[in-house]
């Protein structure tokens, strides 16, 4: 199969200027030279999207995603190496790209499409077509600086997927049209798929890489950091926002401090959590990752300065959009109530645990008998679920299908 996108060890390096010379005698002084600095956006990358394949690209905020985008569709040049593309580009990379404000949506329609080399003619036949997936018939003769980004979206979109492209690149544009129309577009890019062309689709969204790509490629600072297919390049993304840093606030195989006393958390106890940790796998075995339905272990550590009874232990888990799946107490649980005297942990084993996707937190805390808080840790650990099937969501459902026939006067 023949490659209709190669990516030859490109890198792109732009110029970040400190100061401006405003008066003659300043570039008279330093011989007419700005200093500056070199940021490299892209740092040798290289790869092949073969004819027909969706291909996702996933980063951080300042990756390289965009200008990677960018460089394919040639709208930059790379300082250095090569890109080659076969057949014709239609690009939707930001909000209102090629539009120009002071012409009509009418107008635009025919800059844009004439930008991308498709004939008059041909615009003219695909008018109609293009007003109608917009949804914009009405506001067709307005400026288009009086669009909201939603009617830019709608526009440009409808644009790109109506030049008959050969390669479509979408960068993170659908996010601001609604979600009739996302999913309009998204039926699109299917029909697309179907058809055999080739898309580049650059998300924040792991789930519609998920969802739509057959593979991805992820960007770290400008660096090729992994590949594969959707499952593998959203845990190497997810890898690399840890290496970065704690994610959403939950740090993942690490001991975390007790929760300091303040104003707002005014408990004085002689008994503290030291430390939570989860463990995926089973028979001893550790990891930071596990796959959905897995089991899991999760230890508290404690240190009881003083002899401390009748204790129970409330357990909470979130989402990684911080929603809580579950809490509940070990009391309320049937479970008698814990006498403390020592240092020692607590092991919660979870016989499986029915998530897909995502990072998920764990917060802890110690009752007293009187239904008081007397020690906790708010999500300071983590285990990370890694989904390797196309399914999307929060729950993991098991189920079976049967498909059989009735008779026609049933119907």
């Amino acid at each position: 199969m023949a490659n209709a996108i190669e990516v030859d060890n490109v890198t792109k390096v732009f110029r970040l200027y400190q100061q401006k010379y405003s008066s003659l005698k300043e570039r008279v002084i330093h011989a007419g030279k700005i200093p500056y600095q070199e940021f490299i956006a892209l740092n040798a990358i290289s790869f092949d999207i073969p004819e027909g394949h969706t291909v996702g690209l996933l980063g951080h905020n300042g990756s390289g995603k965009s200008t990677l985008l960018k460089t394919i569709a040639g709208i930059i040049q790379p300082t250095s190496g090569e890109i080659r593309v076969q057949g014709r580009i239609a690009a939707m990379l930001e909000i209102g790209a090629g539009f120009h404000p002071e012409l009509s949506g009418r107008d635009n329609v025919f800059l844009s499409a004439t930008l991308l080399g498709v004939p008059v003619k041909e615009i003219t036949a695909r008018y109609d077509a293009i007003v109608e997936f917009s949804e914009l018939g009405r506001f067709m003769d307005n400026q288009v600086k009086h669009y909201s980004s939603g009617m830019y979206a709608r526009l440009g979109f409808a644009v790109a997927v109506n030049v008959d492209p050969d390669v479509l690149l979408v960068d993170e544009v659908l996010a601001v049209g609604d979600e009739n129309f996302q999913r309009k577009c998204i039926d699109r890019i299917k029909v697309f798929q179907r058809e055999g062309r080739t898309i580049v689709f650059v998300s924040h969204s792991p789930e519609l890489v998920r969802q739509i790509c057959e593979s991805a490629y992820v960007l770290d600072h400008g660096t090729l950091i992994g590949e594969g297919e959707p499952a593998q390049a959203i845990a190497a993304l997810r890898e690399s926002l840890q290496r970065g840093g704690a994610v959403g606030g939950l740090v993942i195989g690490e001991e975390a401090a007790p929760a300091p006393k303040t104003a707002e958390n005014p408990v004085v106890s002689n008994i503290e959590i030291t430390f939570i940790k989860a463990y995926p796998g089973v028979g001893g075995e550790s990891r930071e990752q596990i796959f959905p339905d897995e089991p899991i272990r999760v230890e508290v550590g404690y240190n009881a300065r003083i002899p401390s009874y009748d204790l129970s232990l409330t357990f909470q888990m979130v989402s990684p959009a911080n929603e809580t799946i579950y809490s509940a107490n070990t009391k309320d649980l049937g479970i008698s109530g814990f006498d403390l005297d020592s240092t020692g942990v607590f092991e919660l084993n979870f016989e499986e645990i029915p998530l897909l996707d995502g990072i998920y937190g764990i917060s802890v805390a110690l009752i007293d008998s009187k239904n008081q808080i007397i020690s906790w840790l708010d999500e300071k650990a983590a285990f990370q679920i890694v989904n390797q099937s196309r399914a999307n969501g929060l729950v993991s459902l098991h189920f079976t299908i049967n498909s059989y026939s009735l008779p026609v006067a049933a119907i």
